[in-house]
C-alpha cells in the first residue's frame, strides 16, 4: 500500500510496475470519510492525504483552477468572483441567480469583454498545494487539477453565442480563450515550481456521447494550441500532462496525442469500449478508467468485481493503464461498490495479471 509515483510513470512508459495504479480525479468527501471512519473536509489536508495514501493511490489531486471538478457554482472560484463583482443584490438576496454561470452568460460583445473582472478572476489560491508537501508520504505526489479552458470560455459566452461567434465573431472568441488560458498559465507556472507536484490534470469536457462538441477544426484552431503549450511547459519541468473529458473522443485522439497529452481519463463507458480504445492508443496514450458510475450507484458488488476483473484482464497487460471509475466517485455512489472496485484492483491487479476471469 506504500504510495509510489513511479507506478504512474511506468504506466505512461507502457511498462508494468508491481501492480496496476489506481486513478481517479475526484472522490467525494463523504466516501473519504466512510473509509477513514471520521470526517474529511476540504480544509483538512492531513485527512485527505491519509485517505488517498492508505486507500492505495500514488497521488492526491488538489484543485488549482477557477472551477472545482464536478462543480460550476457554489464553491468554485469563478462563482465567488462573479457573485462579488457582478451582483449588487447577492448579499441581500442569496437566492437570486444573476451571478450564476449555469443560468446566465456574461460576455456577448467587446463591451462585455472589456468590463469583465479578469483581474479578480486571476487571483487563484495555491495554499493547499503549498501546504501538502510536508504531509505527503515518501513516494507520493500531488497533482494540480486545472482547467477548464474550453468549458469556461463557452460558458462565459453562452453556448449559442459562442457557437455563432466561431463563425461571426472569431476575434472575440479568440480573445476570451486567450484571457482564460493566460489565467491558467499563470497558475501553471507557479505550480510547476513545487517539487511535490507530479502532474497537471486538466478537467475539460470536449465531447458528447456522439462525438466532439465543436468541430475538430475549431478545436485545433481555438483550444488545442493552448493545451499544447501547457503540455510543453509540463514536460519541460518534468511533469505529466493529464486530461479528463467525458464523451466519445475518437475523432480527437490524433490531436490529443499530437499536443503531447500523457494520460486520458476516464474513457467514458457510456459511449466507449475501453478495450478497443486501449488497442488503438497502445504505446501512444495511457488510459484511465472505466468502471461505470451507474454500476457504482446501482450495480451489485459482484457486477463491480467482475467488471474490474475484466479491465485487469483485457486492459492492464502491457502497462499504459490506471484503473478507476468511469468519471469520478460522487457522494451518490454506493460506498460498498467503491470499496469493491478499489479492493479488487489492489488484490488482483499485481503484474503479471492473473485475473479470475
Amino acid at each position: 500500500m506504500q504510495p509510489d509515483w513511479n507506478r504512474v510513470l511506468k504506466a505512461v512508459r507502457f511498462e508494468e510496475a508491481d501492480r496496476v495504479p489506481l486513478g481517479d480525479v475526484l472522490i467525494a468527501y463523504e466516501n473519504q470519510s466512510r473509509f477513514l471512519g471520521r470526517p474529511v473536509s476540504p480544509d483538512d489536508l492531513e485527512a485527505q492525504v491519509e485517505f488517498w495514501s492508505t486507500a492505495g493511490y500514488d497521488f492526491i489531486p488538489l484543485n488549482i483552477g477557477m472551477m472545482e471538478p464536478g462543480k460550476v457554482t457554489g464553491d468554485s472560484h469563478i462563482s465567488k468572483v462573479l457573485r462579488a463583482a457582478l451582483s449588487e443584490k447577492a448579499d441581500q438576496d442569496p437566492d437570486q441567480a444573476d451571478w450564476n454561470l449555469e443560468v446566465n452568460s456574461f460576455i456577448h460583445n467587446w463591451k462585455d469583454f472589456e468590463a469583465f473582472p479578469w483581474e479578480e478572476l486571476g487571483v487563484l489560491d495555491f495554499s493547499r498545494l503549498e501546504k501538502v508537501g510536508p504531509l505527503l508520504p515518501e513516494g507520493m505526489k500531488a497533482i494540480g487539477v486545472s482547467g477548464k479552458i474550453f468549458t469556461l470560455t463557452w460558458m462565459l459566452m453562452g453556448f449559442n453565442n459562442f457557437a455563432m461567434g466561431l463563425i461571426r465573431a472569431p476575434e472575440l472568441v479568440s480573445a476570451v480563450f486567450e484571457q482564460v488560458a493566460k489565467i491558467q498559465y499563470s497558475a501553471l507556472d507557479q505550480v510547476l515550481k513545487m517539487p511535490q507536484v507530479g502532474a497537471i490534470w486538466v478537467v475539460d469536457d470536449l465531447a458528447y456521447n456522439s462525438g466532439p462538441i465543436i468541430s475538430v477544426k475549431h478545436f485545433e484552431q481555438y483550444v488545442f494550441p493552448w493545451y499544447k503549450e501547457m503540455a510543453r511547459r509540463c514536460h519541460e519541468a518534468g511533469r505529466l500532462f493529464i486530461l479528463h473529458s467525458d464523451g466519445k473522443l475518437d475523432a480527437l485522439f490524433p490531436s490529443l496525442i499530437n499536443l503531447g497529452l500523457d494520460i486520458i481519463q476516464p474513457i467514458d463507458p457510456t459511449c466507449n469500449d475501453i478495450v478497443e480504445v486501449k488497442k488503438k492508443l497502445a504505446g501512444r496514450l495511457t488510459v484511465v478508467g472505466n468502471v461505470p458510475n451507474e454500476m457504482l450507484r446501482a450495480g451489485s458488488q459482484d457486477e463491480v468485481r467482475d467488471y474490474v476483473r475484466l479491465l485487469l484482464k483485457e486492459v492492464a497487460p502491457g502497462g499504459g493503464y490506471l484503473l478507476g471509475s468511469g468519471n469520478s466517485v460522487p457522494d451518490w455512489a454506493k460506498y460498498e461498490n467503491y470499496e469493491v472496485m478499489r479492493e479488487t484492483a489492489l488484490k488482483e491487479g499485481a503484474y503479471p495479471i492473473r485475473s479470475a476471469l
